[in-house]
C-alpha cells in the first residue's frame, strides 16, 4: 500500500519545557486509511497534529505528506490537506451556505463548481432546508455539520478531524461518522481522526495508534488490537492498560 503520511524520529520540546512534547516518534499511515490517532489530555496529540498541518516546527525529525516533504514543500501540502478543528470555524452572521462559500472561495474552487459541492454537502448532511438560516441560530450539532463540510470543500486527500462530533447529538454524530465513512470509501481519502470517544474510534477508525508523554505505546489495525490474550477487549480496555503510566506534562 502507498504511503500517506511518513514519519520519522520526529522530537518537539518547547522552549522552557523539561520533557519532550513528541520523543522520537516514527508513524506510518497508508492511503485511503481511517487512522485513529488517540491519547489522553497531555499526551502529544495536538503538538503533533499542529506539526503535520505546518502550524508548529519540530525540532528534529522528517515527515512526508502524500510524498512531498513537509519541510520543503509546505505550500503544496497545505493545498492536498483538509483541517477541521475542534472550535468552529465559522461566521455566526452568515448563513451556512454563505460560510461554506466563502471557504470555498479561499480554496480557489470555481464558483460553478463550489456551489455544486456546496449543494450535495448540505444534502449529504441533511441541512438543506437550513442552507439559509444563519449559523448563529445553529445547535450545536448542526455546527459541527457545517464546520466539517468547510473543510473539505476543495477534496483533499487528507483530512485531520480534532473531535468531530464532540458535543452532537445522536443524529448529527451518525451524519458525520457516515459521510466520513462516504469520503474514504468513494474518494480514497486519508482520514487522520482524534477523539475521546473511544466507542466511537473502535467502530470508525481501521488502524489507531495510543500516543502518552510523547510516544506512540501500541499501534495496529483496530481488530488486531482489540484481540489479545485470546479474547476481545474494548479500545477503553486497551487505552486504560497503556495509558496513565506517565506523569502528563506535553500538550
Amino acid at each position: 500500500m502507498e504511503i500517506s503520511i511518513h514519519i520519522k524520529n520526529l522530537d518537539l520540546q518547547y522552549k522552557g519545557a523539561d520533557f519532550k512534547a513528541i520523543d522520537k516518534l516514527n508513524l506510518k499511515v497508508h492511503k485511503a486509511e481511517v487512522f485513529g490517532l488517540l491519547g489522553p489530555n497531555g499526551a502529544g496529540k495536538t503538538s503533533l497534529i499542529s506539526i503535520l498541518t505546518g502550524l508548529i516546527k519540530p525540532n528534529k525529525g522528517e515527515i512526508s505528506i502524500e510524498g512531498f516533504s513537509l519541510q520543503k514543500n509546505l505550500e503544496k501540502i497545505k493545498t492536498l490537506i483538509g483541517v477541521v478543528p475542534q472550535e468552529y470555524a465559522l461566521y455566526p452572521k452568515l448563513t451556512a451556505k454563505q460560510n461554506l462559500m466563502f471557504f470555498g472561495s479561499m480554496y480557489g474552487i470555481p464558483k460553478n463548481q463550489l456551489k455544486n459541492r456546496v449543494e450535495e454537502g448540505l444534502q449529504e448532511m441533511r441541512l438543506t432546508d437550513f442552507a439559509d438560516k444563519k449559523i448563529e441560530t445553529f445547535s450545536g450539532g448542526m455546527k459541527r455539520r457545517i464546520n466539517l463540510l468547510a473543510g473539505i470543500l476543495h477534496q483533499p486527500k487528507v483530512v485531520f478531524l480534532d473531535e468531530p462530533t464532540v458535543g452532537v447529538d445522536v443524529h448529527s454524530r451518525r451524519y458525520i461518522i457516515d459521510y466520513l465513512k462516504k469520503l474514504n470509501q468513494q474518494q480514497k481519502t486519508t482520514i487522520i481522526y482524534t477523539s475521546h470517544l473511544l466507542s466511537e474510534a473502535q467502530e470508525f477508525c481501521t488502524k489507531v495508534a495510543i500516543i502518552e508523554s510523547g510516544k506512540i505505546q501500541i499501534q495496529g489495525k483496530t481488530k488486531e488490537i482489540l484481540m489479545q490474550d485470546g479474547r476481545i477487549k474494548s479500545l477503553e480496555e486497551i487505552f486504560i492498560e497503556n495509558t496513565g503510566k506517565h506523569h502528563l506534562f506535553n500538550v
